[in-house]
């Protein structure tokens, strides 16, 4: 799959999932290969992490790495580098096959999967529900909270304000903990593995 096609028309942060098999008993240098190749995006610019979700004991040997920049320009440079282009000749020796490239949009990058899960793809509709609930929550708690201190100062200086605090309450601590306690509900079990 050509990322450039598929990232041509998004603006902002990039979210790319790649899925790749394992050989089986490479799995430590596989893990050693990945977080050499982590270490040296991490210098990159617009580099903005990545999260690994290794395999089930009992299923399938396919790591899942989710790689996130803050642009297409950097996720596009991270492409042509000299980085990836070694990393990809050298993975041929610990993977079965090529992997499998794709784009999370949407509200999908809020939510984690539990262990198990084949694609992390959960419930559009359930995911809509869980925000709607947290965003409506926030906004009636954090903008009475907000609005005495910040009395006298400009509406868009208190809604920045909100807006702030809210952003940083759902990523860091609100939906980290709600999509655990409430990934069997998320991500519906057909989802899920079945082993």
């Amino acid at each position: 799959m050509d990322l450039n096609e598929a990232f041509a028309s998004e603006a902002g942060p990039v979210t790319v999932v790649v899925r790749r098999r394992v050989k089986p008993g490479k799995e430590s240098a596989y893990e050693g290969w990945l977080g050499a190749l982590v270490k040296g995006a991490a210098a990159l610019p617009g580099y903005l992490g990545t999260s690994v979700q290794r395999p089930a004991p009992s299923g399938p040997r396919e790591y899942t790495s989710v790689f996130r920049f803050d642009s297409v320009e950097h996720l596009r440079e991270f492409e042509k580098s000299d980085l990836r282009r070694r990393a990809l000749a050298e993975v041929g020796d610990f993977a079965e096959a090529d992997a499998i490239w794709e784009k999370l949009t949407g509200l999908e990058v809020w939510f984690t999967a539990p262990p198990g899960t084949v694609v992390p793809q959960p419930s559009r509709l359930r995911m809509a529900v869980v925000m709607i609930a947290v965003v409506y929550g926030l906004v009636l708690s954090i903008g009475k909270i907000v609005a005495l201190p910040l009395s006298s100062a400009p509406l868009p200086i208190r809604l920045l304000v909100t807006i702030t605090i809210e952003v940083f309450l759902m990523t860091y601590v609100l939906m980290p903990r709600l999509t655990r306690w409430l990934a069997r509900w998320i991500y519906p079990a057909h989802r899920r593995k079945t082993s």
